[in-house]
């Protein structure tokens, strides 16, 4: 029979490379990573690992198996996650990756209410961006990925269950003296001839796009995936940006204005789960005071 902490294991020498690397991802000694990996071979009933080296190769068995792995686990947690927290969310874990404008924005006060209703469910933040988020989530990593996208992707989260928790517009800075300081609304063409200063990847491929659908091509001098630095560059005159409302609620626009862009860019706020992990009390619960904190 084939074992559930075997299966993490194999996980960590896959993804490192060697036992003594999975030992130390995993807090134990390499001879009980060792010990385990032989266990699970004789489970198996064939060999799963190959050493070349100084490293470990998986077999064809091996790959398969790490395939499984993740879904296997995953569904594993969902129902341990759920049996402790029959008695009402007096037990309970949610690990939760979100991106930065999220992170101080939508999570604080969605945590704080969770925690204030449930205070024996325990979560975890990390931070990432999309698409990572979404492959931590897909990898067993995490219970909730909070995640955005740009207009609708046919297939991209359709293995997962989708929580709609806003639309987020993305909102024009300019310098306090310029010359569209104080515009009502500024057609994103009236910029083509500014420095940019772009945010995050999928941020900048989508300026790119729609700068490209007004006739030009912005000249991109600095780019940064820290907002705070974005707000601090164009406050010093250096340049113009777009950065998403979420995210300049989180910073002060020091020496910049805001300005309501056209055509209006958006990008679409979810917080995705995994179907297994949806019925989970503690889950459920997040992404409940999730929506709710969207909708203040």
């Amino acid at each position: 029979m084939i074992e559930a902490r075997h299966l993490r294991v194999l996980r960590a020498v896959a993804a490192t490379g060697s036992f003594s690397a999975a030992a130390r991802e995993l807090g134990c000694t390499q001879p009980a990573v060792s010990q385990q990996m032989k266990a699970l071979e004789s489970s198996a009933g064939t060999t799963l690992l190959i050493r070349t080296g100084r490293e470990m190769r998986l077999t064809q068995a091996g790959e398969a198996l790490v395939r499984h792995a993740s879904g296997i686990l995953a569904g594993l947690t969902a129902a341990e996650e759920e049996v402790a927290a029959i008695a009402g969310l007096r037990a309970g874990r949610v690990r939760l990756v979100s991106f930065p404008s999220g992170s101080s924005t939508l999570v604080p006060g969605a945590l704080a209410a969770l925690r204030a209703a449930h205070p024996g469910t325990r979560v975890s933040l990390v931070e990432a961006e999309p698409p990572r988020s979404v492959e931590m989530l897909r990898e067993g990593d995490c219970d909730i990925a909070l995640a955005f996208r740009y207009g609708a992707s046919g297939g991209e989260w359709e293995d997962l269950v989708v929580r709609p928790l806003l639309t987020d517009r993305l909102i024009g800075l300019v310098p306090e003296g310029h010359r569209l300081a104080g515009a009502d609304a500024v057609g994103i063409g009236e910029l083509a001839d500014e420095s940019w200063i772009a945010g995050c990847p999928r941020c900048r491929r989508q300026l790119v796009e729609v700068c490209e659908e007004s006739g030009f091509v912005p000249r991109i001098d600095f780019a940064t995936d820290d907002y705070p630095a974005v707000v601090g560059l164009v406050g010093a005159g250096l340049g113009v940006a777009v950065l998403p409302a979420l995210a300049i609620e989180s910073v002060r626009p020091k020496g910049a204005r805001t300005v309501t862009v056209e055509p209006a860019i958006e990008r679409e706020i979810v917080a995705l789960t995994l179907p297994d992990l949806a019925h989970v009390p503690a889950v459920a619960a997040t992404l409940d005071q999730l929506s709710l904190a969207a909708a203040r």
